[in-house]
């Protein structure tokens, strides 16, 4: 099975499934001899990890994280970075009634056509536990790409109905045109907390959106053709669980724009050439300019439903499947440090080639 690797001089490679001993990865093309924080990687995985909220699936894993090579006396050798998470509080039981069923919008069906076989615990390697490997790599670059001066940050700006706060960067607001009604100042919002409390008594779950911001990142990173920076970001993205869009500067929104109003002219500060606006994102031709990079990824609903739910079974029978288990209402704020880290790998990728 080809697709577990990501990156071409900095090359993440996973691997594990969701209920079975472990997880974990395999970083190559990491530089030398720069300090490793563990608490650092450690800390970011615990941004990710499931059980901290009401809304977030119960299942209780420390997510610990065990280095096999590649550190040495808390700094990286150039040697291939290997690391483990064990999986603890795995049940491969709770999912026996899903062994000849396939879930609605799950990977069941198309990796049972496409494999002839599947694991049907937790999704196996389609589970999005998968992507703690990714947090723990991404932290990795994280603090390769701090030496550079260069940050990632992102934040949710919807879940379901509400609009989280406002969001602006680049000098171009994030324009929403669905339920925009309905806005909540954070993530602790009791009317938002409300609106996830009553989905979790419905057996129903709800999506979002999260906006990244990429700053310090020089110009000249990027190929022109088909190793485009905003299309490596895009691919990256869209490899994340659940995600269903993808739009970077001025996005769709610029389907609406004159080209007078969206062209971003360049402006001499100090000796320095920019520019006065941002619409391209911090990407022009495929390479960065050294403008803020940012970009939006659409999350759906998470597909496991606490509800009977119309479906088939592997005979083609029509069947009721009855929602149980240990699942998120809301994965979209679990998915921030998930964006980070993938938008972390991307950056780092192409600055060491």
């Amino acid at each position: 099975m080809p697709g577990n690797s990501i990156g071409k001089a900095l090359v993440l490679t996973s691997f594990g499934e969701s209920h079975g001993k472990a997880v974990g990865g395999v970083l190559d093309g990491f530089p030398a001899n720069l300090e490793i924080d563990l608490s650092v990687i450690q800390s970011e995985l615990d941004r990710r990890r499931p059980g901290l909220e009401f809304y977030s699936s119960s299942r209780m894993e420390e997510d610990k994280i065990e280095i096999l090579s590649g550190i040495y006396n808390g700094r990286s050798t150039g040697a291939p970075i290997a690391f483990l998470v064990y999986n603890h509080d795995h049940r491969p039981a709770d999912y026996d009634h899903l062994a000849g069923v396939y879930r609605p919008s799950h990977a069941d069906f198309a990796w049972q056509q496409k494999f002839g076989i599947r694991d049907p615990r937790g999704g196996g390697r389609s589970s999005a536990r998968e992507t703690l490997v990714r947090v723990a790599a991404g932290a990795l670059a994280k603090i390769f790409l701090k030496t550079h001066h260069i940050e990632v940050n992102a934040r949710v700006t919807r879940i379901g109905e509400f609009l989280i706060g406002e969001y602006r960067t680049g000098g171009y607001r994030m324009v929403y045109k669905r339920g925009d009604s309905k806005r909540a100042d954070s993530l602790d919002d009791p009317l938002l907390l409300d609106y996830l409390e009553q989905l979790k008594s419905a057996g129903d779950t709800t999506g979002g959106v999260i906006a990244c911001s990429i700053t310090g990142v020089p110009a000249g990173l990027g190929e022109p053709v088909f190793d485009k920076l905003q299309a490596d970001l895009a691919r990256a993205m869209l490899s994340i669980n659940a995600v269903k869009g993808f739009e970077y500067g001025s996005g769709f929104g610029a389907a609406a724009m004159k080209g007078s109003e969206h062209n971003d002219p360049f402006v001499n500060e100090g000796g320095v050439i920019k520019t006065s606006s941002n619409h391209s994102g911090g990407i022009q031709g495929g390479i960065s300019n050294g403008e803020e990079i940012y970009f939006r990824v659409a999350l759906k609903p998470v597909s496991t439903l606490m509800m009977d739910q119309q479906t088939v079974n592997v005979a083609g029978d029509a069947v009721i499947l009855q929602g149980r288990g240990r699942h998120d209402v809301c994965v979209v704020p679990r998915a921030v440090v998930i964006v980070e880290a993938m938008a972390a790998l991307v950056i780092a990728d192409h600055l060491v080639r």
